[in-house]
């Protein structure tokens, strides 16, 4: 399974890539108070599908390289905060919250996505803060 590990990380970098731009698309529409597009049913199902394939590939990852979790700090750090991010991505995407309260949980969701991004290009737990020093 390991001659296909530049394949399956390729497939988990680009359905990263496209689920971000798709919870900024719908983000940005909640924000423009178009909840219905944004909820609209084939969005949401495309963003299951994306999701669905990114846990499978993240998955198979982990079957190929097993001791990668706890060998190095940016993977532990990376599966810490994707629960923030989808808790913060929920509440940005509810229709029923406050306009300030989406507002400030897309930001915040935006942020952690960035910095998840940034964890995993430098593969150090500081991200974008470690390039800075």
């Amino acid at each position: 399974m390991i001659a296909f590990y530049a394949e399956v990380k390729w497939v988990h970098v680009f359905t990263v890539l496209c689920s971000g731009m798709l919870f900024l698309l719908r983000g940005t529409l909640m924000q423009m108070g178009r909840a219905q597009w944004a909820n609209y049913a084939p969005l949401r199902y495309l963003s299951y599908t994306i999701d669905s394939v990114l846990l499978t590939a993240a998955l198979m990852l982990f079957t190929m390289l097993p001791s990668a979790l706890f060998a190095n700090g940016w993977l532990t750090l990376k599966l810490l905060l994707l629960p923030v991010y989808i808790v913060l991505g929920v509440f940005a995407l509810r229709a029923s919250s406050s306009k300030r309260r989406r507002l400030i949980c897309f930001v915040s969701a935006l942020g952690v996505f960035a910095f998840m991004l940034s964890v995993a290009r430098s593969h150090h737990p500081l991200g974008i803060f470690n390039w800075m020093g």
